[in-house]
């Protein structure tokens, strides 16, 4: 076994996590159960987490931007 497939994952991984993280925040600050739980059990590499993010929270980035500023 090589270990290139770590280094070769890890933006994937890195991502992956980044989208989740907005999502999970974004539904707990909206108070959407349902939406954190499923957002927290499935891994769609970011897919579901943008759908949700844009689409169903009707979020923009200036949004998603003010969550990841931490100067505020």
């Amino acid at each position: 076994m090589s270990s290139g497939w770590g280094w070769s994952i890890l933006p994937l991984l890195i991502w992956s996590l980044f989208w989740k993280g907005c999502a999970l925040w974004t539904a707990a600050k909206n108070n959407q159960r349902g939406w954190f739980l499923v957002l927290l059990v499935l891994n769609t590499v970011g897919i579901l987490e943008i759908i949700y993010i844009f689409y169903i929270a009707k979020k923009k980035w200036h949004d998603v931007a003010e969550i990841i500023n931490f100067n505020k």
